[in-house]
């Protein structure tokens, strides 16, 4: 089988380095000769390819602008949960954010639509899908919500199950596990289908939950769980690739349009061209967190997709999930993944 796993590695003292710059600056502190001054939230680690491209945006954006804009980075949930997070950049209170689909979806929820379970079977499907039609209609449904979306989806890949008691082999060994995940409808529905027993936490508390036993299990993007060292309280990965994984760069529409119109397409083109170097650099090193996670002494095991979806069918999951994102939406998706369910 195939292991499609897009990640890179990163040390916690380069990451931490290179952001400690933007980080020491208080949240209302002025650059000298900065008209603007925003902040950008994440809830990924400093050492997560995400807040390390941010920073990388962020220092093109002040050179290309001649300091004119200062793109202050927080990262690992500085300014609160991600759901915290969604209320501040929809009041104002935060300017950009970098945020998944699942999550974003209690404000949109057509987002979370490429994370429908075991839809893509290859990034190469998910970014036909996301760079075309599927991608502007989402983006479009998180204008509605007076947000703008930058272009280009960051990836963070496919997600994979841990667990502290047992690896999941097949779908039958998910039955009753007491499994974390995201906020969000489609993590819920993905795993009751599953007859697992899924408890929505905030990233920012998953450790701790899987260190007191709140939960047995979680789902992450392997490089995820390298960032958070989720590897000290699992003992299990188990390769299933169940949904593909991104984060939309996510800006408040009043603060984007108060940007005079050359800062507002240089940020678009820098944040965009960002998105599409941490692409192809988290798939030019894949693999690299599997061998360290293996090392940290994870025991890894893979899994036949055709398993999961035979039993998702039968729990009529994609004709619940067609049911609930709509006819329109649910073909775009379609189109690209061919039939589900």
């Amino acid at each position: 089988m195939e292991i499609t796993v897009k990640t890179t590695r990163r040390t916690l003292l380069a990451g931490s380095a290179a952001l400690a710059g933007t980080l020491a600056l208080p949240a209302i502190a002025r650059a000298a000769g900065a008209e603007f001054v925003y902040k950008f939230g994440v809830d990924l680690p400093p050492s997560h390819p995400t807040s390390i491209w941010a920073q990388k945006a962020a220092d093109r954006i002040a050179a290309e602008t001649n300091g004119r804009m200062e793109l202050q980075i927080f990262p690992n949930s500085q300014l609160g949960s991600s759901t915290d997070m969604n209320s501040q950049i929809r009041s104002g209170a935060l300017e950009f954010l970098s945020q998944s689909g699942p999550v974003l979806s209690q404000v949109v929820p057509a987002a979370s639509i490429n994370s429908v379970g075991f839809a893509f079977s290859s990034e190469d499907e998910v970014w036909k899908a996301l760079d075309g039609e599927l991608g502007g209609y989402i983006r479009g449904q998180i204008e509605k919500a007076g947000l703008v979306a930058m272009d280009k989806i960051w990836s963070l890949g496919f997600r994979q199950i841990t667990s502290s008691s047992t690896p999941v082999k097949g779908p039958g060994d998910l039955k009753g596990m007491k499994i974390r995940v995201p906020p969000g409808t489609i993590f819920i529905s993905l795993f009751k289908a599953l007859a697992a027993s899924p408890t929505s936490i905030n990233y920012n508390e998953l450790y701790t939950a899987l260190q007191t036993h709140i939960v047995d299990a979680q789902e992450n993007p392997v490089g995820v769980l390298v960032a958070a060292k989720l590897y000290e309280v699992q003992k299990y990965l188990s390769i299933t690739n169940h949904m593909w994984a991104g984060y939309w760069f996510l800006a408040n529409r009043a603060a984007f349009e108060a940007l005079p119109p050359d800062i507002q397409a240089t940020v678009t083109r820098i944040v965009n061209e960002c998105g599409v170097e941490q692409r192809a650099q988290l798939a030019r090193e894949d693999g690299a967190y599997l061998k360290e996670l293996g090392d940290k002494g994870l025991l890894i095991n893979e899994t036949k997709p055709d398993d999961f979806r035979t039993a998702l069918i039968e729990a009529g999951y994609y004709k619940e999930a067609a049911s609930r994102f709509g006819e329109k939406p649910w073909a775009l998706l379609e189109k690209y993944t061919g039939k589900l369910g």
